[in-house]
């Protein structure tokens, strides 16, 4: 006779009252009391039933076949940009930015995790799609010897979920490996402040470290729409000044223009973070953006040879694919 973990004597039950239960809550829509009140067993009853039938296999649950993954426009983005990955994520009718976010993150985390590989040092920036793409990632197989460095310092004083500090240390700790923060703020008042505090020995070896990782996942933000304007970090007198200078994207704090490039501007010498330049020395620089309104930022990134990969939800695919050259 069977028997539960505490040895008493575990119910038997025969196929035909299993099927009986399985009916009634799959088919009829009936609730497990209800269940329980037609079979003249208590709920609890009725819940080990359901198990049982989905165990021996009476009950087996099919979903229809599903392709959260664009495989047509990631062969597009790779072709045209000459990327070397691209994950497109289709976004749910009705969905708002929020949840977008979370879908990207669910079904990108499993393929992004394989990009990380053993002995990798990863550079993570902050961002909102980032935050939730992080959250699902976990080692694919055994790694060993990662060391992941935050990317950019603190937007403010305040150290929300999405931040670099954050996500870098949750994604060392999944793959038990270090972590090395950038204790400074990401831009400072003044440039001659930035240029002390970077030659503080602490802060350089971190940069040195930083600037020669050889991953990177960085997120994308334009003048409008980026953590630094929605924490106030960037006011609209920078916007301005920013957008004489030709800007069109933002990058771990560093704005650039069409082509790629760091705009010469004030903000310049005022950023400490992973340079630009280190960003296209490395192998794999991954771009992760929901909605479709950064098109410019991403075609400039991509022109400059900042990002490599990309993941993204169709509508911005689409949208990037249908830029001009």
């Amino acid at each position: 006779m069977a028997v539960t973990a505490n040895g008493a004597a575990a119910p038997v039950y025969s196929d035909a009252q299993l099927i009986v239960a399985a009916r009634m809550y799959y088919i009829d829509e009936m609730s497990q009391a209800e269940i329980g009140k037609t079979l003249g067993v208590s709920q609890a009853k009725v819940s080990r039933m359901l198990g049982l039938a989905r165990q021996t296999g009476i009950v087996q649950i099919s979903v229809a076949e599903y392709r959260p993954r664009s495989e047509e426009l990631e062969a597009a983005l790779v072709k045209r940009f000459k990327l070397r990955d691209a994950i497109v994520v289709r976004r749910l009718e009705s969905q708002s930015i929020m949840e977008l976010r979370t879908t990207i993150g669910y079904f990108a985390a499993p393929t992004v995790s394989t990009w990380v590989p053993s002995g990798a040092t990863v550079a993570v920036a902050g961002g909102r799609t980032l935050r939730a793409l992080a959250e699902r990632m976990e080692p694919s197989q055994p790694t060993k010897g990662i060391t992941v460095i935050q990317a950019m310092g603190s937007i403010d004083e305040t150290t929300g979920s999405y931040d670099a500090l954050e996500i870098g240390r949750r994604l060392a700790t999944r793959w038990s490996g270090s972590f090395l923060a950038l204790n400074t703020p990401a831009i400072l008042e003044d440039a001659q402040v930035c240029r002390r505090l970077s030659e503080v020995d602490q802060v350089r070896k971190t940069l040195d470290r930083l600037n020669a990782a050889t991953v990177a996942m960085v997120g994308i933000g334009n003048l409008q729409n980026s953590v630094f304007r929605e924490r106030n970090a960037l006011k609209t007198a920078d916007v301005n000044k920013l957008t004489k200078a030709g800007a069109v994207g933002e990058i771990v704090g560093r704005f650039y223009d069409e082509e790629g490039r760091e705009c010469d501007t004030p903000f310049k010498n005022r950023v400490i973070g992973v340079q630009l330049d280190a960003l296209r020395r490395m192998k794999s620089v991954i771009g992760v953006v929901a909605g479709s309104d950064r098109t410019a930022a991403l075609r400039a990134a991509i022109r400059g040879k900042i990002l490599k990969s990309l993941v993204l939800d169709d509508a911005a695919a689409i949208s990037l694919l249908e830029s001009p050259s």
